[in-house]
């Protein structure tokens, strides 16, 4: 009979109640100023704290150009840090995706494909900050499940093809008829 072996991490975490809350995913930037002027002219983020290299935004995003005698490049080595990124997307959602495509359009930023529609029926931009960071821009949920329904589609065909509970699809199409 195989024995299963628990991870002794997991047995710690068990036995602990920890209090853990998401602040922010900060992300690694090579100039501050360039990586402000993306998320808040280009993006529209609001700043909630400026702290001069390390920048908070509202939406919980941090931009942060690290001192190069910092620990975490001193330890993982500058290159980690500085170099192209693709092991994560940020994510964001738009009620309208149409527009803010051709708003962003027009930045001349380089895209990693432009309105896509994803298997699950949510439209999709990507593109990449100065610094590489793959970002991607989606409609809400309400958006692209209102769209599939007003497309006419089912509540089940649209349940079948995003994989969203039957009782959710009809919470969102409820909430579009003001029910």
């Amino acid at each position: 009979m195989l024995q299963r072996v628990i991870p002794s991490w997991l047995k710690v975490l068990n036995r602990q109640h920890m209090d853990l809350r998401n602040f922010s995913a900060a992300i690694f930037v090579k100039d501050i100023n360039l990586s402000r002027n993306f998320y808040t002219k280009v993006l529209g983020l609001e700043v909630d704290i400026d702290m001069g290299k390390n920048i908070i935004f509202k939406c919980g995003l941090t931009t942060w150009e690290i001192n190069e005698r910092h620990v975490i490049p001193a330890l993982l080595g500058k290159d980690r840090i500085s170099g192209k990124s693709s092991r994560f997307e940020l994510y964001f959602e738009t009620e309208d995706i149409e527009e803010f495509y051709h708003q962003l359009r027009s930045t001349g930023i380089r895209f990693l494909h432009e309105i896509h529609e994803e298997p699950w029926g949510q439209r999709t931009i990507r593109f990449f900050d100065p610094d590489d960071h793959l970002i991607e821009v989606g409609e809400s949920m309400e958006s692209f499940i209102g769209r599939m329904y007003f497309e006419g589609m089912s509540i089940e065909e649209i349940s079948a093809k995003t994989s969203v509970p039957l009782k959710n699809v009809t919470m969102f199409i409820n909430k579009l008829h003001g029910i």
